[in-house]
């Protein structure tokens, strides 16, 4: 009877964990800039900067992939060959990036850029990290491809802040 019950015990904890998993698959989430602390203590002494521009932006990572960064936003996707979810993705986000002016988007090879995936903390593809006009990651999304409206809703945030800056800015 004991065994039932494990059995039991782990399909639910299974059920549970993937509802979980199936809830954040595609949804954009605040970017996480740094190692947690435990990643430091592991290994303090290869530790690589996040981003190598200045205030952490991805431009030189960007342009190690042989691309550059939009003048409004960057939607970089890593994918690989084998992912169909990718596809899709790509999709998405190819068409948003032709319907908005100053968006671009950008496709990474997960593996044939291991060290950048690493270097970035992608565990898994599709990964999409949006980058705003100085390459800094405001939001990142893994595993389900996110929504048209999704990436929308997300380039008018990260540019609107932006925007009321530069008319502050003139009217002062």
């Amino acid at each position: 009877m004991t065994g039932v019950w494990v059995l039991l015990g782990v399909v639910l904890l299974s059920v549970a964990v993937g509802v979980v998993l199936r809830l954040r698959d595609g949804r954009f989430r605040p970017a996480r800039h740094h190692q947690s602390a435990r990643e430091d203590a592991v290994d303090a002494t290869a530790a690589i900067p996040y981003g190598s521009g200045p205030d952490g932006g991805l431009g030189a990572e960007v342009a190690e992939v042989g691309a550059a960064l939009g003048e409004r936003a960057t939607l970089l996707q890593f994918s690989t060959a084998f992912c169909a979810p990718c596809r899709t993705t790509r999709r998405v986000l190819a068409g948003v990036a032709e319907m908005v002016p100053g968006v671009r988007h950008v496709e990474v090879d997960a593996e044939a850029h291991l060290e950048l995936v690493r270097r970035l903390g992608v565990r898994r593809t599709p990964t999409v990290l949006i980058l705003d006009a100085d390459g800094r990651e405001v939001r990142r999304a893994s595993g389900a491809p996110p929504t048209r409206d999704a990436v929308f809703a997300t380039l008018d945030e990260i540019a609107t802040p932006r925007q009321m800056r530069a008319d502050d800015d003139s009217s002062g």
